[in-house]
This record gives C-alpha cells, sequence and structure tokens, in this order.
C-alpha cells in the first residue's frame, strides 16, 4: 500500500506544485525523503527569507506554492515574513514537522505545543491531523483553503505519519478539486451600471487586486471609456494602473483626512479591488468628503465585511469591469497625450538623489521590467520617476513588514524569468531578507538588486516628525557595506560612484545576480 509521503507527493504533483522553498529540520526530513525527480526544492537561510521567495513566487504565478518550515521555532521565524503574504493575499500553503505524536504532551524538544494556534490569527486555516490516515485530505484542505480564501494556509503534521501505509479511501484525494466563481446577480449589475452612469463627477479606486487578477488592460479600458480619474488604494502592494498615464491621480494617501480631501468634489467613489482603505498615519477626518457615495466591489469577503462606511458587493471585480463596459455609454476622451512625460529629477548637493537612481532605471531598463520596491523614505521619488504600463510590474510588501523585498525579487525571478526582475531596496531594509543573497547566487536567479544607502532609517525619522517625536534613538544605521556582504554570499556587487557610472553598470545584461550600492541623499515618503 502506498504510504502517506507517496501520495501526498503525488498529489501536489498533479496540482503543479513541484517547487518547494524551504528550511527543513529533523522533523520535515521525512516528508522530504523520496521527493520524485520532478520537484524542485528552494532553500533559503531563514525562515523569513524563505516565505518571501515563496511569496514572490506565488505573485508571480498566481498559483499555490507549498513552504517547508521547521516546527514551532522556525513557523516562528517566518511570521513576519507572513504578515505581508497575508495582505498580498498570496496563496501560501505552510508545512512544519510536527513531534511524534506521543512526544507532543510531554512537550519535548522540537514538539509544536498547540501547533494550529501558532499561526493564527495569520494564516486563513491552520490545522493538523488527527491521525496518519488524514494527512492527505488534511493537506488538499490546506491547498484548496490557500486557493479559495486567497490567505496562507498553515499544516503541521507529525513526522512519524510519513512513512505510514494507507488504505484506498486516501488515494481518492488525488482527484479532488475545487473551483471557485463569484458571479453577481442581474440586478446588482445593473443597478452599479445605473449609478456609474448617473454620477456627474465620478472617481475610480483601484486596489493591487486588480493587478493579481490580471486585470490590468481591463481596468484602462474601464477608466478610458468612461474618461474617469483614477486613484490606487493606499498602501499599494502592486500597481494596478499605468502610473503615467493621463487618466492617473497618483497614490491615495493612508491618512483618513487626507484621503478624504484627495477625493473632494467626487460624487461617486468607485472602489475596484481594494479594501476601504488600509490607513496608516493617524490623520483625523471625515471617511468621505461631503455628498460623496462610496461603492466597493471585492471578491475578498473579509475585507468587505470590516469596511467602515459605503456599500460592498462580494464578486469577482473582472465580471463587473465588463458590465461597465458593456452597459454604460462612453465618454468622449480627454485632450492630450495617452501618457504624461515625467518631470526632471531632482538633484543633491552630496550623493545622488533618489529620483536620479529611479530615472537612471526607467532610462536604462526594459519597458517590462518588474521592479520590487523596499524602499519605504523614497515613495514620493519612485512615483515622480516610475514610469510603469504593464501589468506585474511593481511590487512593495503590502504589510509594511520589512524584508521581503530581496528574497520575493528572488521567488519573483523564478516564477516569471521571462521577464527581468529589479529589487530597488532600502540599506535599513536589505538587512531584514539579507540571506536571499546566497539563494540567488546558489541558483544563479538574474536578479538586479539597487542598493539605496543613507545610513538611515528614513521612514522612521519621518514619522518621528510626524508623532512629533524627533529626537528618539535607533534611527541611524551607519558603515554598512553591502558590496562586501554580498559577496560573501556569492553575489558580484559593486558601488556606483556617480550618475554615469551607475547608467553604465545598470545598462550591462544581468545573466545571475548583481548587487549595485548607491550612496543616496536622504528622503522622506511625502
Amino acid at each position: 500500500m502506498p504510504t502517506a509521503r507517496r501520495i501526498v507527493h503525488e498529489f501536489l504533483e498533479r496540482r503543479g506544485m513541484t517547487t518547494i522553498f524551504g528550511n527543513p529540520g529533523s522533523n520535515e526530513l521525512p516528508f522530504l525523503a523520496e521527493l520524485p525527480g520532478s520537484f524542485r526544492y528552494i532553500l533559503g537561510l531563514h525562515e523569513g527569507a524563505v516565505v518571501g521567495m515563496a511569496d514572490g513566487y506565488a505573485q508571480a504565478t498566481g498559483r499555490p506554492v507549498l513552504v517547508n518550515l521547521h516546527a514551532a521555532a522556525g513557523s516562528g521565524n517566518a511570521m513576519g515574513a507572513l504578515t505581508n503574504a497575508v495582505y498580498s493575499r498570496s496563496p501560501l500553503v505552510l508545512t512544519a514537522g510536527q513531534q511524534v505524536r506521543q512526544a507532543i504532551g510531554p512537550e519535548a524538544i522540537l514538539a509544536n505545543v498547540e501547533a494550529t494556534q501558532l499561526m493564527r490569527p495569520l494564516v486563513g486555516w491552520a490545522g493538523e491531523p488527527a491521525c496518519a490516515a488524514d494527512v492527505p485530505r488534511s493537506l488538499a484542505q490546506a491547498v484548496f483553503e490557500a486557493e479559495l480564501r486567497r490567505r496562507p494556509t498553515y499544516l503541521s503534521v507529525p513526522y512519524d505519519d510519513w512513512d505510514a501505509e494507507l488504505g484506498g479511501n486516501a488515494l481518492v484525494t488525488l482527484d479532488r478539486d475545487v473551483r471557485r466563481a463569484l458571479t453577481p446577480a442581474e440586478a446588482d449589475l445593473a443597478a452599479l451600471a445605473a449609478e456609474v452612469a448617473e454620477a456627474a463627477n465620478p472617481v475610480l479606486v483601484l486596489g493591487g487586486d486588480i493587478d493579481t487578477a490580471g486585470l490590468f488592460t481591463r481596468a484602462v479600458a474601464l477608466a478610458e471609456h468612461l474618461e474617469l480619474p483614477v486613484w490606487v488604494a493606499p498602501s499599494p502592494f502592486r500597481l494596478p494602473f499605468p502610473n503615467r498615464h493621463r487618466l492617473f491621480r497618483g497614490v491615495l494617501p493612508a491618512g483618513i483626512g487626507a484621503l478624504s480631501d484627495r477625493l473632494a468634489g467626487h460624487d461617486l467613489v468607485l472602489v475596484l479591488g481594494a479594501p476601504v482603505f488600509r490607513y496608516h498615519q493617524n490623520v483625523p477626518g471625515p471617511y468621505l468628503p461631503e455628498g460623496a457615495t462610496l461603492v466597493q466591489v471585492t471578491d475578498d469577503a473579509e475585507a468587505a465585511a470590516r469596511a467602515p462606511m459605503g456599500r460592498s458587493l462580494v464578486a469577482d471585480p473582472g465580471t463587473v469591469i465588463e458590465a461597465l463596459l458593456g452597459r454604460v455609454a462612453g465618454r468622449p476622451a480627454g485632450q492630450g497625450p495617452r501618457f504624461v512625460p515625467n518631470e526632471e529629477p531632482a538633484t543633491a548637493p552630496e550623493n545622488l538623489h533618489p529620483e536620479q537612481v529611479f530615472a537612471a532605471l526607467r532610462e536604462t531598463q526594459a519597458p517590462g521590467t518588474t521592479y520590487v520596491v523596499e524602499s519605504t523614505s523614497t515613495n514620493a521619488a519612485w512615483w515622480r520617476q516610475a514610469d510603469l504600463r504593464e501589468e506585474s510590474s511593481y511590487f512593495f510588501p503590502a504589510a509594511g513588514g520589512l524584508g521581503f523585498g530581496l528574497p520575493a525579487a528572488v521567488g519573483m525571478a523564478m516564477g516569471r524569468p521571462q521577464r527581468p526582475v529589479v529589487a530597488v531596496i532600502g540599506d535599513g531594509s536589505a538587512n531584514y531578507g539579507i540571506t536571499a543573497l546566497w539563494t540567488a547566487a546558489h541558483y544563479g536567479v538574474p536578479v538586479t538588486f539597487v542598493i539605496l544607502r543613507n545610513g538611515s532609517y528614513g521612514a522612521l525619522r519621518w514619522f518621528g516628525d510626524l508623532l512629533g517625536t524627533p529626537d528618539v534613538p535607533g534611527t541611524d544605521i551607519p558603515g554598512l557595506d553591502f558590496t562586501r556582504i554580498a559577496e560573501g554570499y556569492g553575489v558580484p556587487a559593486t558601488t556606483a560612484a556617480d550618475l554615469p557610472d551607475l547608467r553604465a553598470r545598470l545598462k550591462r545584461p544581468a545573466d545571475g545576480p548583481r548587487l549595485i550600492q548607491v550612496d543616496t541623499h536622504l528622503t522622506t515618503p511625502e
């Protein structure tokens, strides 16, 4: 009879889940034994980097990804990175090895006590099979829950279960399939179309889920058809609309009052594929400007339920976009070119201004480049100089947790090898996921890492001023040399001396990982 391990391996193979990201320990070895040749195990040196790489891979492929963690300790190491995967709605399936069953109660070393509670409330589902016979079904549930909820799941498996021989009932798991469809009712579509048609000054707010669902070009078509100004919902983890398009108005601020001010004058706020809203800074004010009505369309039932204002329709945003394109009459197009040019980059008396670095990237990298950005103090500079016109061009830590950028860029390049990947990382952020450089070198992943070095936690300084606490310690990080760190991990690294030198280095094709360190002027997010 087949073992639980063999059935699970075959189930994963049938689902196309043959790339595993992990950092194994003793409890995980029985699962990894006899791994078929079709599988690829991507080793990371720290669980935070492992989850970050898997998050990038899942966002690049749109498919669930298996992550192999070590018991409670490894799971705990992964939790910081897990927060980003939760808010990017990445379907990660986290597995962790558990002690043999009789050792859990006495709390033997490496026993994961109350394993199902460890990762909650972050994961959408957590389980531990009650017996070896339930292992294949439990793993299948973890996969389907991740797909249906679009949220990471967690499964703890006692390591002696993998060798258990199972009967025919366990084999039916191999043929399992679960699908999801969220088609809105005809009455809802008709009412929404009428509301949009009758609005005097509607505005469109798009979230990262639009890009995740492959609706980037359809969102552009909708905005152009209705001649609607487009804002991106605050704190975007992906870009759902070209940022130099004539209808693009920018990224909404993450404060209640400031966001309301930006939407002043609009009577209908149509939000597609975004929570309402992911605030950050404490900026009091009304949720919406006077006279405005908000309608949210999302396939995330939890986001709809927790919204503090407006009406929510839990449905596939793509279906709603197509309905509006077909039911609402188009409006005359505005004047001017479809895309507006970038302004001249700012300069600084010493070192390069981040805008100069971003302009150099725009001018030297291929149009379809994917950028993974984790430099929070340079957000304003980034949006002034970036020119992103294709889907899946921009990724950012969805929960704001540092450590996403370096590993996610590695996973992104593995998941979508046909597109070049550039990681734009601040020197403060880089330290949180630095071990991903080893994985990039070991597997020859072609990623360009651009490290902006200003010797400071720039965003933290900005918050200090915002909160009236400008004199706190711990905001300076001098003395870091990422070229030496990168070389220690096996990644070729250089420092750009000036702007011409930076441009020359960026123009050279990357046939493997490389790191370019740039000393930059300290800026703030806004």
